[in-house]
């Protein structure tokens, strides 16, 4: 039986009117109260009424999208794939509708968006982008997917690590291989004979910022056990934006220590870099190589044009589409792992004699 409102209002202790300015916002509530009835709603497992809900159990042909930025070309080229992948197929199969909700990265708004495509009785959901390494978000995250997929509705998490999920339930995982990629360039720059590389990660707490460091530091470590040690100083974790990526390599001339190479946590990223080290009077690649990741369409197109690692954004968005609308099974162990690619390019080059010592 569904629970109601009226229980939820129970529950927190509130009235069932206090219950409903919360679950419709807009409504000014005191936090300690509003916090009470959020719980209460977890806890019970409420939906709130949707157009859907006199379907009872039936789902829509909505198909929700979560991304941390539509304006990011990432999320963008990711999105653009999945939509077009949703067109039918064949006679007779029906349309897909694909609603993109915005995070701007925020765990609540994550949760607050599975909520409403859970009562809006959703087709199907995908998840992208990097997923914040909080315990208790994981843990709530886990249940609201669960609910999600337990009505039938697939589940795919594109782009992030997999939930703790029963094997049962319709969720599928495809992940990128950030890891290897981010160790294959950071090979390439020792090659060249860059011994003091800096790194802007990204931002921390992040499953993509962790898996990237990681595969750049291991590289590294292989090198030589020195060289991750002494890396570590040129370490600065930064927002995916340019303008993060200029603030960040402001801050690593400022502090004055060499380097004669940069690995950027991404291409925008990337560009930022670029713009300081110019300001700076450097020259690229013949003073500091530069690398991005990702791959975005601009990278060959920057003077000189970008080293960068290429992860399958277009693949991955029409995978997610065939496995969330079933025309893909869910691969054994629910995760799939796509492999990305080295693209070297004009700017990364031979380290600069007098700087290459460690």
């Amino acid at each position: 039986m569904a629970v109601t409102l009226a229980e939820v209002a129970v529950r927190a202790g509130v009235s069932p009117a206090t219950v409903s300015r919360v679950l419709n916002g807009g409504y000014p509530v005191a936090g300690g109260t509003r916090t009470r009835v959020e719980q209460a709603v977890e806890e019970l497992g409420y939906i709130a009424n949707g157009p859907a809900r006199a379907l009872a159990a039936a789902t829509s042909d909505l198909v929700g999208v979560l991304v941390h930025d539509v304006a990011d070309s990432f999320f963008g080229i990711l999105a653009g794939s999945l939509q077009s992948a949703l067109a039918p197929t064949g006679r007779g199969e029906a349309r897909r509708l694909a609603v993109v909700c915005n995070t701007e990265g925020d765990p609540a708004a994550e949760l607050a968006y599975l909520a409403l495509l859970e009562g809006q009785r959703a087709g199907g959901v995908v998840l992208t982008g990097g997923a914040p390494e909080d315990p208790g978000h994981t843990a709530a995250l886990a249940a609201r997917v669960a609910r999600l997929a337990a009505t039938g509705a697939p589940v795919v998490l594109c782009g992030r690590p997999p939930l703790p999920l029963p094997a049962e339930l319709p969720v599928a995982t495809v992940t990128f291989d950030d890891h290897g990629g981010a160790f294959r360039l950071a090979e390439h720059l020792l090659a060249l004979g860059h011994r003091r590389i800096a790194s802007i990660a990204g931002p921390p707490g992040l499953s993509t910022t962790r898996e990237r460091l990681a595969g750049h530091r291991a590289a590294l470590r292989r090198h030589d056990p020195r060289l991750a040690e002494a890396c570590a100083e040129l370490t600065v974790h930064a927002a995916f934006a340019r303008s993060a990526g200029y603030d960040a390599t402001r801050e690593l001339l400022r502090r004055g220590a060499p380097f004669t190479a940069v690995a950027a946590a991404n291409d925008t990223v990337a560009t930022g870099v670029a713009a300081a080290l110019r300001e700076a009077g450097l020259r690229i690649p013949e003073d500091v190589s530069v690398a991005g990741f990702d791959d975005l369409p601009f990278c060959a197109d920057t003077a000189p044009a970008l080293t960068t690692v290429r992860v399958p954004l277009r693949e991955a968005g029409a995978l997610a589409a065939q496995l969330v609308t079933g025309r893909r099974p869910l691969p054994p162990g629910g995760i799939t792992t796509l492999p990305t690619e080295l693209m070297v390019r004009a700017s990364t080059g031979p380290a600069p004699a007098e700087r290459s010592r460690p």
